[in-house]
């Protein structure tokens, strides 16, 4: 370089120079034609995982299991313990290990249906050598493995999710911006486009002036984040200019280097104030936001590593933001700095009116993601299809698909998938096993067009359940429970009231958007353009509460609605248009019309809202019937389980045949299962409570004995005795259920009277007659 000191690339523009930045974007350069060539010819020589879609190969040649054991991994039951139970699990006759979700999850989940890191298996689980070795196990004894998989959300409680927290760093800016399900325009103005974020305790502003966020500086990585007490929220790069202006700069003592930096560290501030905004609507301006914000993050982790002062100056600001608790205006720097934020922290019980992003049911910690965009489906895949090519899983157990946008689309995507891979391989075509976590009615059949073996046991541990009540029964035993909770409600009614409640409470906020997009999509049709709000409005409560099923699958654009599907649409409209009367048949023909995916004005509106509202009618049902009715209808709650018919009282043997016989020609290879892991009672319980229906008289008579014993115990509150008669009712059944058989001594007592306490708190909160989880009834409970 001495003798040469115009390297090439200094002084001309033929050679490349890191010196002068580039004409064109990384996505531009990605795009254009000789990367597009490349490319090309890559592809061809090296082939892909990726097959154009085609037939698939029969259902009936996937590797079927004979029996399956389901394990639990956790912190408490971790890879190597699995491995250790292979051989028992193999002497069994277990053809196939059933494992729970093992990716990274949130710190310390006993479940792992909170995913925060598809791309590793959970480090509190083991490490990659000890799934190997699991693996290998498996491979030894000849058995197959089913791992539980979650396409519909991720957890987002914890700091692992990097694809969450670059949301909320960089708001639609993020490449993570359409991974997850968010509402970027919500009918909220006060949220405008960021995210809400119910995490707080109590409300805002009650937060912030009691000095509970503090801004914090990581060196090591050059970021702020707010902290909430355990939590941290990672603040918007271009933010950092407000947050350091607090304190100036000081002024340097002497000329030359010690100039220099603080003439650099002065840029540096000035750079991040002129980061495109964390909403900037160009694609150009977002790439260059996350280029310049990274260069300049470590920039100023260098002088904070480098220099004292800085580490001083930057301590001095974050002092200055942090606020004075008892000075409210000490605040107000702070507050200002949150509200540019891509994220607005708020009172956790607002998410049920105002939350905008997709959530499995109505948990805030779990946030949808848009499993239907092919790069959410690889990235989230990515580790799993790994596994399937080395053979490590076999089958794969598809959590809650009625969250999916198009569970068809994901399934036959999994099945090709899979089919590229046997293929890169140089194995022959044959089906990958799925069974999916489907609750269906009575009379639901599985989705034709879904390329599955099945469900997971729901129906079928519904069907042998109800073989071991008396259906004979029912009448007497009616006579009973009625005579004593003096609850005389249907059981259709009863789960109408309680989605109605759903509906206006923990899912009102995707009632609200359901309700803007239909009125949106009115005012583009002349023929609708009068259908005001509230009718809307009212019509969709309406049609939601006699909805039959969990969902419809109605694809805009594509193939014809089911038959199956219309039937049931056609249904919901109908007993609404007997509840509503004639005046509202107009918004109701209207509706029908759209729920059904037919042409007409505002096509990408109507194709929006269809996939919105399937994708709320499922938790609007799991919500009021498995967390809601099944507390509160309580006649006999060994028929109160995930997939089961309550208001079914007992089957007949020649129905059980006849239910085994219409599986065995329809969907022979799903699961069987007399219990699963969401079952809220065991099976030795359920098997219990049955004989009751064997001996009404006598349980009849056990209830007024208990009844006269508790008497004494009862108390007032908010003028009525306190249990309720329904409370008691459930609490004679739970001890019925839960006696040991040899009798309960004083050691025993303890531990039996506390998880009891915590059953009928829990009970009461579900059933939200006496008390709830929004607001506690501390003195009743």
């Amino acid at each position: 370089q001495r003798e040469q000191p115009n390297v090439p690339g200094t002084t001309d523009d033929i050679h490349p120079n890191w010196r002068r930045r580039m004409g064109c974007t990384l996505e531009q350069l990605a795009t254009g034609p000789f990367f597009t060539a490349i490319a090309d010819a890559v592809r061809q020589e090296r082939g892909s995982t990726h097959v154009t879609e085609g037939p698939l190969p029969a259902l009936d040649t996937a590797d079927i299991p004979r029996a399956t054991y389901r394990l639990q991994l956790n912190k408490e039951f971790n890879f190597a313990q699995a491995l250790a139970a292979v051989p028992y699990l193999h002497a069994l006759g277990v053809s196939h290990l059933y494992s729970s979700p093992y990716l990274q999850a949130t710190q310390g989940s006993t479940h792992g249906y909170d995913v925060v890191d598809p791309a590793h298996v959970n480090a509190e689980i083991g490490t990659d050598a000890d799934h190997d070795a699991l693996c290998a196990a498996l491979a030894e004894h000849g058995m197959g493995h089913l791992l539980d998989t979650v396409p519909n959300h991720m957890g987002v409680d914890d700091a692992g999710n990097r694809w969450w927290r670059d949301v909320l760093e960089h708001g639609l800016s993020s490449p993570y911006a359409t991974t997850f399900d968010i509402e970027w325009n919500p009918a909220s103005v006060q949220t405008g486009q960021r995210v809400l974020l119910p995490v707080l305790g109590d409300h805002y502003g009650k937060v912030l002036e009691s000095g509970e966020f503090q801004v914090r500086f990581d060196g090591d990585t050059g970021r702020f984040a707010v902290a909430y007490w355990e939590r941290t929220f990672p603040l918007d790069p271009r933010s950092y200019a407000l947050l350091l202006s607090a304190v100036p700069l000081p002024v340097a003592a002497t000329p030359g280097a010690e100039q220099d930096d603080f003439s650099a560290v002065h840029s540096l501030v000035d750079a991040f104030g002129l980061l495109p905004p964390h909403d900037a609507k160009d694609a150009a301006l977002r790439a260059t936001r996350l280029r310049d914000a990274g260069v300049h993050q470590q920039r100023l982790a260098g002088f904070a590593a480098r220099l004292a002062w800085v580490r001083d100056w930057i301590d001095a600001n974050l002092k200055l933001v942090n606020g004075t608790q008892g000075d409210a205006a000490s605040f107000d720097l702070l507050d200002r700095l949150l509200q540019g934020q891509a994220y607005r922290l708020a009172d956790w019980r607002v998410a049920g009116d105002d939350i905008n992003y997709r959530r499995f049911f109505d948990v805030n910690a779990l946030a949808a993601i848009r499993m239907e965009n092919t790069e959410v489906f690889d990235a989230v895949h990515a580790l799993t299809f790994r596994w399937l090519a080395q053979g490590k899983v076999s089958g794969l157990r598809i959590d809650h698909p009625d969250g999916l946008a198009d569970p068809a689309q994901y399934f036959a995507r999994l099945q090709q998938r899979y089919q590229g891979l046997l293929q890169a391989g140089g194995l022959p075509p044959r089906a990958l096993y799925i069974v999916v976590e489907k609750i269906m009615a009575e009379h639901e059949p599985l989705p034709a067009d879904w390329q599955v073996h099945g469900g997971t046991g729901y129906r079928f541990s519904r069907l042998v359940n109800g073989v071991f009540i008396d259906p004979d029964a029912q009448d007497r035993f009616d006579a009973v429970y009625q005579g004593f909770t003096g609850n005389t409600l249907a059981f259709e009614d009863a789960a109408r009231e309680c989605k109605r409640l759903i509906i206006e409470t923990a899912l009102f906020s995707d009632l609200a958007w359901l309700v803007g997009t239909l009125s949106q999509i009115t005012r583009a049709d002349r023929r609708a353009c009068d259908f005001t709000r509230n009718q809307l409005r009212v019509a969709l409560v309406e049609v939601a509460t006699q909805f039959p099923v969990y969902r419809t699958y109605v694809v805009p654009g594509g193939a014809a609605p089911s038959a199956i599907d219309v039937q049931h649409i056609d249904w919901a409209i109908a007993a609404s248009r007997r509840r509503l009367g004639t005046a509202e048949g107009g918004v109701l023909a209207f509706l029908r019309g759209v729920l059904l995916g037919e042409d007409g004005p505002a096509p990408q509106l109507r194709e929006h809202f269809v996939r919105r509202w399937q994708q709320f009618t499922a938790p609007v049902m799991a919500k009021a019937i498995e967390d809601t009715l099944f507390y509160r209808y309580v006649r006999l709650v060994s028929l109160n389980d995930v997939g089961a018919e309550p208001r079914r009282f007992g089957l007949p043997v020649s129905a059980f045949h006849q239910a085994n016989m219409q599986r065995a020609r329809h969907v022979p290879h799903g699961l069987l299962a007399t219990s699963t892991h969401d079952s809220k009672r065991s099976e030795d319980v359920r098997a219990r409570l049955n004989v009751l229906s064997e001996l009404v008289d006598e349980w009849e008579a056990t209830v007024q004995a208990l009844h006269s014993a508790a008497e004494p115990f009862r108390r007032t509150v908010d003028d009525a005795p306190t249990p309720s008669a329904h409370d008691l009712w459930a609490l004679f059944q739970a001890l019925v259920g839960i006696w040991p058989a040899a009798g309960c001594d004083d050691d025993c007592l303890p531990a039996l009277r506390e998880r009891i306490a915590q059953y009928m708190v829990k009970a009461m909160r579900e059933a939200k007659l006496q008390s709830n989880w929004l607001f506690p009834n501390e003195a009743y409970e």
